[in-house]
């Protein structure tokens, strides 16, 4: 069975970003779906300190909820990040679980499908919401899209619970995403996965 794991980085396990991560997880779980949801706004996670040691081990040296998302990320076919916005960006212990998630874990990401969601009370929602595509399109990984960009607004819970339109493209983006989902399986399983290129990396050395 299909199955999407989904990061909440708010601090607040039933606040504004787990209210529109709830919405997908219902539409999920109807389309068969499993989900798993790791809460992990609150925790205490550091950045990283370029030390080099996932390039020897294939994980984070700080052994943490880092390497815990890493082993269901490995094993799932979809990845949900949803974020407040604070100052125009998303929530920064986020930021540093997924510089490390991304850049420690050795395993392919190629065709997993992604998807970003954001929640604000009025600005900073399309600003925090490319900031976390980003992590998707440097690894190959799809990007669910719905029918307006995935956000949700409210300064409470119950402010999002009346963010109709808001709720309707989480419901929508669960539904495309669990497409993608199923028709990249069917496409793996009859012409197998694009081929991945390597080996070029430009960086300009003595600025030529």
């Amino acid at each position: 069975m299909s199955n999407v794991l989904l990061i909440n980085g708010s601090p607040h396990p039933h606040g504004c970003t787990a209210t529109a991560l709830d919405e997908m997880i219902r539409v999920f779980r109807d389309e068969g779906i499993e989900c798993e949801l790791m809460q992990i706004g609150s925790k205490s996670i550091r950045g990283c300190v370029s030390c080099g040691t996932c390039s020897k081990t294939g994980r984070c040296v700080f052994d943490d909820a880092v390497n815990e998302a890493a082993a269901k990320l490995e094993a799932a076919d979809g990845l949900v990040i949803g974020s407040p916005v604070y100052y125009g960006s998303p929530n920064g212990t986020l930021l540093s679980f997924l510089d490390r998630l991304f850049y420690s874990s050795s395993f392919s990401k190629h065709m997993k499908v992604g998807a970003a969601v954001v929640s604000c009370r009025r600005g900073g929602n399309t600003a925090s919401f490319d900031v976390l595509n980003k992590y998707f399109t440097i690894s190959g990984m799809p990007v669910a899209s719905s029918t307006y960009w995935n956000q949700v607004h409210g300064f409470t819970a119950e402010d999002v619970k009346k963010d109709l339109e808001g709720l309707q493209v989480m419901r929508n983006l669960a539904r495309n995403m669990a497409f993608l989902i199923r028709a990249i399986a069917d496409a793996r399983a009859k012409y197998g996965l694009p081929t991945v290129e390597r080996g070029a990396f430009t960086s300009f050395p003595d600025g030529k």
